[in-house]
């Protein structure tokens, strides 16, 4: 039976529609990190995620899990920030891109932070009358002596710095939790606390830094 030349016209042009489409169809969008790298407490990070596939621009969200203390995760696909405590932490991130309909990729993703050098409040700074008191306390988690140094002030609502202890010592690998305490008679005011801890790795030429602060002011009403 002759086959209709018109039907067979538009049997072809299907055809190399459908051939044209399946070409100019976008790659399968995926993620293609394997793994986030081990953060460090106390430093700042960094991290790019990228994608690769569908349609570019690409948009990222975390649907699952909890970041670090101190991490944010941008919709640009960026970890960032300064991790403040040791641990592990899972998250489950999605990127879409801008393909009609739109087409996303998710994964899992985990990732232990550790800390060569970690400073805690022990005792929150409280005041007592007319006293600002309180204690930290700092723990190496490296295999490095540390020279370390902790400088712990009071700024006043003017901007006026109190020191309340300053304290220089060699921090054994594996000390963990050593108490450094402090207090000061301070006059009438609100302040601020601040505990700084650097520590040097002189062999590996290394500088590790953490700080604290107080949340919010604390009232002294009362002069000495």
């Amino acid at each position: 039976m002759a086959v209709n030349p018109i039907a067979r016209l538009m049997f072809a042009a299907v055809l190399s529609a459908c051939a044209v489409a399946s070409a100019q169809a976008p790659p399968e969008l995926v993620i293609l990190d394997a793994a986030l790298p081990p953060l460090e407490a106390g430093n700042a990070v960094r991290i790019a995620l990228h994608a690769a596939g569908g349609v570019p621009p690409y948009h990222w969200s975390m649907t699952a899990g909890d970041l670090p203390e101190g991490v944010l995760f941008s919709p640009d696909g960026v970890l960032s920030g300064r991790p403040t405590r040791p641990g592990n932490f899972a998250i489950t991130v999605m990127v879409t891109d801008s393909s009609q309909p739109v087409r996303s990729a998710s994964k899992d993703f985990s990732c232990l932070v550790t800390a060569a050098l970690l400073l805690e409040w022990l005792r929150p700074p409280a005041i007592h009358g007319n006293q600002i008191d309180g204690a930290v306390q700092v723990s190496n988690g490296s295999q490095d002596k540390l020279d370390l140094t902790v400088f712990i002030v009071a700024v006043n609502e003017i901007g006026r710095a109190t020191a309340l202890r300053y304290e220089r010592l060699n921090l054994a690998p594996g000390t963990n939790n050593f108490p450094i305490s402090f207090t000061e008679t301070l006059p009438p005011g609100t302040y601020v606390v601040h505990a700084d801890a650097v520590a040097e790795i002189p062999p590996k030429n290394v500088i590790l830094r953490q700080r604290l602060q107080t949340p919010a002011a604390l009232p002294i009403t009362q002069g000495p």
